[in-house]
């Protein structure tokens, strides 16, 4: 019987990351890797610098934009309900984004608008392209009118934080008073479109979203941990959150996200950025995808539906358009998608793709968004891929 994983290839992965934490460069990280039915579970590290206590198993994390991929899978068992149609304009549900308007330029006063060439769509909301999202590339100022008008309004569209303080039916009024930065359809921008969507499933759904997600996904997944808040007892077991501050050079604890913020139901339930979850409930979630929509033998998702997941969408051009958060270069629905490989990160330094040519489901988790631009995140999917027999 062949091995899933060399011991070698293990060993490899986890030195090289417990390299990180001894050098300081995070306190602990857990990270995950499936193959077939063997899993791998290494918890290396520490809660935070200074503290005693082991990186532990069932450490609930901050996923942050993990939570995009979740909620995608949830809007296409919707689909498979009949509730909509990825075609279908968003208008009948959202019919605050009905008639939009489009900035003349990206640049431009929030008056010098021109028509919408058609509608938004459900799948423009998944892949990104509405029209609206953050400006990333370094030719725009951060000061443009549309970027100042949605920070005045407390829309929040870098998620996480700060919060919006906005209910769902409050926030989605006041987007719907802005126009789009670019015509539906045209280019791939980060974050909005997930907030957005999130409200639509409530709306299809009939049910608020932390209910939607519970019932259609987390319950028959068994992702008991995971969810927009948590019980007191289980604060303990969320991370330090940390990223280096560029003044000193030093790994500094952050201030945004304290566990506290985690023990009331938001106002906002964020789908772009608003879950915990730990390594176990996140490894159902990327086997349900590797298994093409079967859990446990009970099919949950369409086989079909997984393909349009995990497969690219973009143009050419969209691709060379984008920003450099969109990495790899392709995006499917709510998550990057290229040959044998599908996943995406999260920004307080969470990983995971599923690589189908390996049958591998790899997970890192950690609370330190350095680990994703400063080589840990690509140190961790080239080893697991080796560590893959």
């Amino acid at each position: 019987m062949t091995e899933a994983f060399t011991s070698a290839g293990l060993a490899r992965l986890h030195d090289a990351l417990a390299g990180r934490v001894e050098r300081g460069e995070l306190p602990g990280l857990v990270t995950v890797l499936a193959r077939g039915d063997e899993v791998h579970v290494d918890a290396i590290g520490a809660y935070a610098f200074g503290d005693e206590r082991p990186m532990a198993r069932d450490t609930v994390f901050r996923i942050a934009s993990l939570t995009k991929p979740v909620v995608a899978t949830v809007a296409l068992m919707l689909v498979e309900d009949g509730l909509f149609t990825l075609d279908e304009p968003v208008d009948r549900l959202l019919p605050e984004l009905a008639d939009r308007r489009v900035l003349a330029r990206v640049d431009g006063p929030l008056d010098e608008t021109v028509p919408a060439r058609r509608p938004i769509t459900v799948e423009d909301l998944l892949t990104f392209r509405l029209g609206h999202g953050l400006l990333m590339e370094p030719e725009y100022n951060p000061r443009f009118p549309i970027v100042t008008a949605a920070e005045e309004m407390r829309l929040t569209l870098a998620e996480p934080d700060p919060r919006t303080p906005h209910p769902p039916d409050e926030w989605i009024k006041l987007f719907g008073s802005l126009p789009l930065m670019y015509q539906p359809g045209e280019r791939w921008q980060y974050n909005t479109g997930a907030l957005v969507l999130g409200v639509l499933l409530a709306r299809a759904a009939g049910v608020p979203l932390p209910e939607l997600l519970r019932d259609k996904l987390f319950e028959p997944l068994g992702m008991t941990e995971t969810g927009f808040f948590t019980a007191p007892e289980n604060i303990g077991r969320i991370p330090g959150y940390y990223m280096t501050d560029f003044a000193t050079g030093k790994v500094t604890l952050q201030p945004a996200s304290p566990p506290q913020d985690w023990l009331d139901r938001p106002v906002f339930p964020s789908a772009a950025a608003g879950l915990l979850s730990t390594a176990d409930d996140f490894l159902a979630f990327g086997r349900l995808l590797a298994r093409n929509g079967v859990h446990k033998g009970r099919r949950l998702l369409a086989e079909a539906s997984v393909a349009a997941l995990t497969t690219n969408r973009l143009t050419r051009e969209q691709i060379a358009s984008a920003d450099l958060l969109l990495e790899p270069k392709g995006w499917g629905l709510g998550m990057a998608a290229v040959p044998n490989h599908y996943g995406w990160d999260g920004g307080y330094g969470t990983v995971w793709f599923n690589d189908p040519s390996l049958d591998l489901t790899a997970i890192a988790l950690t609370q330190n968004s350095d680990f994703l631009f400063a080589g840990g995140r690509a140190e961790f999917t080239a080893l697991a891929r080796e560590a893959a027999a």
